[in-house]
């Protein structure tokens, strides 16, 4: 079905649904194209000049109109309630791996800005480490990590990476530091916006390392792709991050071998 609508290699647990949906809504899209098409042909023909008919200038009598007009609510209604709710929140979506799965999500926080992805990890501790807005520094505390709590001393950060286990539910944070943006991942079928002081969560289990990933797209160099699909600035066009998916093994090894943010720059002389 993706081959037949050229849609990304899907490598999520819950994307199979969301393009279920995507080809239904197109079909009844279709469905209703052609026949307001074929209604317009009907109009033309039947209205030309040629004919001579009188025109009418009183409303359409008759229950039929009012049939056709509940016609048209109704499947509005199925529509934006029957099909998209479901899928109208991340967090809510029918996912079985994540109900299967006894291992509890990776927390990732991921910070938007003009014009890269600031990604943060809680450390071995599992806790997020405090931030403040006074700190952040672009260059050296891009998240504004407050160096005086202890959980923060073994959070890591990473620039326009983000690096995630294979088969484990992933639960990101989202927020931004400037405008709006729009947290893109077209081969997971996410997609949400980021709204200047809000925290938006979203939820979603990868299926597919980046290393079959390239073998099925007969490409070693190619990455899954984190894409801002918010126009967001003169910039917006280079804001471009990637997503790298490992198995458990090589993903704990990873993070083993990161190095916390403040490593080198905290000093416990100041407990």
């Amino acid at each position: 079905m993706n081959r037949l609508f050229n849609y990304p290699l899907l490598s999520s647990a819950h994307g199979d649904e969301i393009d279920r949906l995507m080809i239904a809504m197109h079909g009844f899209i279709g469905l209703f194209f052609l026949g307001w098409f074929l209604f317009f042909g009907y109009c033309l023909i039947r209205f030309r000049a040629g004919h001579r008919q009188r025109g009418r200038y009183q409303g359409l009598k008759g229950r039929w109109v009012y049939y056709l007009a509940g016609a048209v609510l109704v499947l509005e209604l199925f529509f934006d309630l029957g099909l998209s709710r479901p899928y109208g929140d991340t967090t809510q979506y029918r996912d079985d791996t994540v109900n299967a799965q006894a291992t509890a999500p990776l927390e990732v926080r991921v910070v938007a800005q003009q014009f890269a992805w600031n990604v943060h990890y809680p450390g071995p501790d599992g806790v997020f480490g405090a931030t403040r807005p006074e700190l952040v520094r672009e260059e050296s505390n891009p998240m504004g990590l407050d160096a005086g709590d202890l959980s923060a001393q073994d959070d890591l950060t990473t620039l326009n990476h983000l690096v995630l286990p294979v088969d484990r539910p992933v639960r990101i944070y989202l927020s931004s530091k400037d405008v709006v943006h729009s947290f893109s991942l077209p081969e997971f079928r996410v997609k949400q916006d980021i709204i200047p002081g809000i925290e938006t969560e979203l939820l979603f289990t990868p299926t597919m390392t980046t290393a079959t990933f390239q073998e099925r797209m007969g490409d070693p160099t190619r990455r899954f792709e984190i894409v801002c699909a918010q126009l967001c600035g003169l910039g917006h066009y280079r804001m471009r991050g990637f997503v790298t998916v490992l198995e458990a093994e090589a993903f704990a090894d990873w993070l083993e071998a990161q190095t916390p943010h403040f490593s080198e720059e905290y000093d416990p002389f100041w407990d």
